[in-house]
């Protein structure tokens, strides 16, 4: 927004520049306007004339005012390329900076794009983060239950012995394949000596 607001205070100084320029041209138009015309005067007044010595001195008048003008029309039209140059400079710069507030703008527009997409995603991942904490949770309440079972189950068959503390994964789990281990023995046995 900072890059637009000082480009376009750049195309209106170039703006206000060219304006000034154009004003310059129309008056320096109207001045040669003016010299032309006081010329055309001039000559009006030296064909009007009949005497011979008047004559001369409106001839010597006349050319050294023609010279004058000349260089005047010579000055202004210098001026005129000078600042037409500059006008078509001024335009191309107000095009180029204009092209650059489209830019920023579009660049601006993809920006808030990506920034909504990606709030988008952290919303999406927010929502699968709180789903994933919640099913952990269920699952380890699950995981809490059926560990319980297990050590119920493993310390209240008969003749065993109640846990001393709290007992660790790797605990429960040796003494419950001590458990399977005993009963497949005494399974193997029963086979042995053909009972069912």
């Amino acid at each position: 927004t900072g890059t637009i607001s000082s480009l376009q205070r750049q195309m209106e100084i170039q703006e206000s520049e060219l304006r000034r320029i154009r004003s310059e041209n129309d008056l320096l138009l109207k001045q040669l306007r003016e010299r032309e015309a006081q010329l055309q005067a001039l000559s009006d007044k030296f064909y009007s004339m009949t005497e011979e010595q008047r004559q001369e001195e409106i001839v010597l008048m006349m050319e050294e005012e023609n010279r004058g003008l000349h260089q005047v029309v010579t000055d202004q039209e210098s001026q005129l390329a000078e600042q037409s140059k500059l006008i078509g400079e001024l335009q191309a710069t107000i095009k180029q900076l204009r092209a650059e507030v489209v830019n920023t703008r579009l660049h601006l527009l993809e920006q808030k794009q990506a920034q909504k997409d990606i709030q988008s995603q952290a919303d999406a991942l927010q929502h699968k983060a709180l789903q994933t904490k919640v099913a952990l949770e269920q699952i380890t309440c699950k995981f809490e239950r059926y560990r319980n079972k297990i050590i119920q189950a493993t310390f209240s068959v008969e003749g065993g012995q109640d846990p001393p503390g709290e007992l660790t994964d790797n605990e429960v789990l040796d003494a419950m394949q001590k458990i399977i281990n005993e009963r497949a023995e005494f399974q193997h046995l029963l086979k042995n000596k053909g009972s069912k």
